[in-house]
């Protein structure tokens, strides 16, 4: 483990890329059943080369702003602000196409699998999302598309599946483990095995073997790359004093700090989802409850049992279900590099219905996460946030009419 005792600054340049293992300090690797080498070699071999070829970077950088609808708005949110005592950007990815950042990953990586030969993709997804995302892109693509998705989730995130069926996708339940998230993963990562020639598996978040966490960063980096010009427009300075994210992989957060990932003046604040509380034992916040393991191919933080077993997450939102994070906040996190924050079921409730009444803005549940970190934070007048507002909350109006029911919840 780090020790915290050292500087930063030690660790300059350890933030942004992985190592050549895809190591990001002690987290990270590549850690996969024999089956699966040739496709990850391939991977690890090919990505950069055509993620940064002219054509590729045209191309994805066509399709996000034709297609996708970027770059996103950065919204000055003056009555949050005014609550708040300070200012307060939001970063809208819930105005993209699909209704939240997961398009930005999708597009690049469909464009990937073309050029590679590839002409089946699978997905695993939570909230929904990411299976959304990928549907879409297979969709525009012709491609067959084969969605993953837990039992339960597939319950609670009813709209998102009635998305992905109407644009082409199959749908299929994990009914193993909680039926969440890490069940779904785990029967995405099965048929890869299965079928390691003709499909590219689309990871959704920043986990997963090397070189997944690192790519889908890149692609996730346009975040921070707009948040840089815009908030200079609105301020005259292209630096916040803190950007603030969920994470349950954590792909919103890793492209929006990206860009800032060296820039130490500018707190990194990441909001896990507290459950119940930390210590309830129904709970995702995986730094707090976290140590070191091997889950879904890579080497992170994860809550698990003293003999390595996982342990089931708990999180009132589909998309941070999930027993651990990807390797690069594990890194942010023992660095002290990023500040984790945790935000309980009822807290995402309230801070969701507070932006709703203040902003007129319907947050998505993992978004709301976000949102409700800004109360624990010692903020001054002289401070600019940014918050990243990774989704909308259409698919969770099911969760917030409950609430409304119920007013205590609100």
């Amino acid at each position: 483990m780090i020790n915290r005792n050292i500087t930063l600054a030690q660790f300059r340049g350890t933030f942004q890329q992985p190592d050549i293992f895809g190591y990001y300090g002690d987290f990270g690797g590549a850690f996969i059943p024999e089956m699966l080498h040739p496709n990850v070699e391939e991977l690890k071999n090919q990505y950069l080369k055509v993620i940064y070829d002219e054509d590729f970077q045209s191309e994805f950088r066509a399709l996000l702003k034709d297609y996708v609808g970027r770059p996103s708005p950065l919204y000055l949110a003056k009555r949050l602000s005014e609550k708040h005592g300070t200012t307060i950007f939001l970063k809208r990815e819930d105005l993209n196409h699909t209704g939240a950042h997961k398009i930005n990953n999708t597009i690049g990586q469909i464009l990937l699998a073309r050029r590679l030969g590839k002409h089946r993709i699978i997905a695993e997804t939570g909230a929904g999302q990411h299976g959304v995302a990928t549907a879409t892109v297979c969709a525009l693509m012709n491609m067959e598309c084969i969605v993953y998705m837990g039992e339960k989730d597939i319950e609670r995130q009813a709209p998102n599946v009635a998305r992905m069926k109407m644009l082409g996708a199959t749908v299929v339940p994990a009914t193993s483990g909680s039926k969440t998230l890490k069940d779904a993963t785990n029967e995405a990562i099965r048929d890869w095995i299965n079928n390691p020639v003709d499909t590219h598996y689309i990871i959704g978040s920043v986990v997963g073997p090397h070189p997944y966490p690192d790519m889908v960063a890149r692609f996730q980096s346009v975040i921070s790359e707009e948040i840089k010009w815009q908030l200079k427009e609105h301020t005259g300075s292209e630096l916040p004093t803190h950007i603030v994210a969920c994470v349950g992989g954590g792909s919103n957060a890793a492209g929006a700090f990206y860009h800032y990932l060296e820039e130490f003046s500018v707190q990194l604040v990441a909001v896990e989802a507290a459950g119940h509380g930390v210590n309830s034992g129904m709970s995702a916040a995986t730094t707090q409850l976290g140590r070191p393991g091997i889950l879904h191919g890579s080497k992170s933080l994860l809550m698990q049992t003293g003999d390595g077993q996982v342990v089931e997450p708990h999180s009132i939102s589909a998309g941070l279900d999930y027993p651990g994070i990807g390797p690069l906040h594990a890194h942010l996190f023992e660095s002290g590099r990023g500040t984790f924050l945790g935000a309980t079921d009822e807290e995402a409730l309230e801070a969701a219905f507070e932006l709703t009444r203040l902003e007129g803005i319907i947050p998505a549940l993992e978004s709301a996460h976000a949102l409700a970190g800004l109360n624990q934070l010692k903020l001054t007048t002289n401070d600019t946030v940014v918050v990243c507002l990774s989704g909308r909350g259409d698919k969770d109006m099911s969760t917030y009419m409950a609430a409304m029911d119920n007013p205590s919840k609100q």
